[in-house]
């Protein structure tokens, strides 16, 4: 029987050739025509081999063409798109991290529909930097310096340590030799900046003595790290940024600290749940700081350097930056989070991330029930409002959760995970968490004009 089904498939020329054939590569491609065909014969041969008896698909029918053009149709798909994130986790790094402000956005089409000022100074017509559209920004918002911007943190700390610590220890302690993500471990890091990592204390405790007893005539900096989503519960203890930098300045040193994720001053309930905002970090005596742009600051990808002047400034000299220079979109994009910081604005209303750290169980409790009125309008649908627990995110925002309001839905037949893969197909996909075999939906992270879309992808993934 397989034998005769194998000799039944047609020729992907010849099925080109066919009037299905003709008509599809007129509004696609042959190439992309047969890309598909050839996948879908594939599929028939491995179940075949498999000894799988089937009814071959009328390859000349109308019905056909319709399932190749929907093929095609979804191949053309572009891989980046939006996504809807129902998971609750506000800083999610596998779905962008940050969400921008309505006015990040519009910068960002302003610069990229046309020309712009990037690096031109108006006044004189001369060349000028393209930094100058934040620095005095953030120097106004932190109390720093002067200020540099990277296309992302850990550029920030390799730009940062190659400039001051090149051919020279770092000492740092072993408790936040962490990894941050994708393998990139701070050993690494330090090491390709061409320093010399020297380790103290232990992973649990690390005192100000061990860092004292380190240093050598080689030494440059004392580097304080933050440990991401690592984290020692209990019999722990490490010296406060106040003696670092004291220790760092009564030996002639630099003390460096990397934030990792960064929060400003003035965030309402953010202030309770981060160690240091970056204020206190500058104020404490840190020499150079570094943090990221789309964690808790709420902007684009960016790693941002805070600090003393003729530091920043020697690190702007540094041939390196030209390769981790921030582009024009994350910069304008950067320039219109940093305006949402300054009076009368409150970046709590204004910046999704605060927006949502910030939003109290109640509210998310009745965003939650228009969300079920919603779906109880899908046959077969069912669910209930629950409480739960919003996250803040990994790395930054470890170990927080936020009192929420979820919706649990389920529909018979379909089982949670095979539900949520259907959604994830959805377009836009719409990411969920599964919690005891039901589909848990967390409107904290639900946009506004995500709820919509969302509803209809339900609708779909259950017909």
């Amino acid at each position: 029987m397989s034998k005769d089904l194998f000799k039944q498939l047609p020729a992907i020329d010849k099925w080109l050739a066919s009037e299905v054939g003709v008509t599809l590569s007129a509004e696609f491609s042959s190439k992309e025509v047969a890309e598909v065909m050839n996948n879908h014969l594939s599929c028939i041969r491995k179940g075949l081999d498999n000894g799988l008896t089937t009814i071959l698909p009328q390859f000349d029918s109308p019905q056909y063409e319709a399932l190749m053009r929907a093929d095609l149709l979804k191949q053309r798909l572009p891989s980046l798109r939006r996504a809807i994130n129902a998971t609750g986790i506000i800083i999610h790094t596998n779905l962008g991290r940050a969400p921008l402000a309505t006015e990040a956005i519009e910068a960002m089409e302003a610069v990229a529909r046309g020309y712009s000022n990037l690096e031109i100074d108006l006044g004189s017509g001369k060349r000028g930097s393209r930094y100058q559209h934040v620095e005095s920004l953030l120097c106004r918002i932190t109390g720093a310096e002067a200020a540099l911007v990277v296309n992302n943190c850990a550029a920030a700390v390799v730009l940062t340590l190659e400039t001051i610590a090149q051919g020279h220890e770092v000492v740092i302690s072993r408790g936040e030799l962490v990894e941050i993500g994708g393998s990139f471990r701070i050993p690494d890091v330090i090491a390709k900046s061409g320093a010399r990592m020297v380790e103290v204390g232990t992973t649990n405790k690390t005192s100000i003595q061990d860092y004292a007893t380190a240093l050598t005539e080689n030494t440059r900096v004392l580097l304080s790290v933050h440990p991401s989503n690592y984290r020692v519960i209990g019999f722990s203890s490490k010296p406060s940024v106040k003696e670092l930098a004291k220790l760092a300045h009564e030996n002639e040193l630099i003390f460096m600290q990397d934030l990792g994720s960064g929060a400003l001053a003035g965030l309402g309930a953010v202030g309770a749940i981060v160690d240091h905002t970056v204020q206190q970090s500058l104020a404490a005596g840190t020499d150079i700081l570094t943090f990221s742009g789309d964690k808790l600051l709420g902007g684009p990808q960016a790693g941002i350097i805070l600090g003393h002047a003729e530091l920043i400034q020697t690190i702007k000299k540094n041939p390196l930056l030209r390769a981790l220079r921030i582009d024009k979109l994350s910069l304008a994009a950067l320039a219109a989070t940093l305006r949402l910081y300054l009076p009368p604005n409150n970046p709590i209303h204004k910046v999704p991330v605060l927006r949502m750290i910030n939003e109290d169980r109640d509210s998310v409790g009745r965003r939650a029930r228009r969300l079920l009125r919603q779906l109880k309008k899908i046959p077969g649908l069912e669910g209930v409002v629950v409480d739960g627990v919003s996250y803040g995110g990994g790395g930054a925002l470890p170990m927080v959760e936020l009192p929420t309001r979820v919706v649990h839905v389920k529909m018979p037949g379909i089982n949670a995970g095979e539900l949520a893969k259907r959604l994830r197909a959805t377009d836009p996909p719409v990411i969920v968490r599964v919690t005891n075999e039901e589909l848990a939906l967390d409107p904290r992270t639900i946009l506004p004009e995500d709820m919509r879309d969302l509803v209809g992808a339900l609708r779909q993934a259950v017909e």
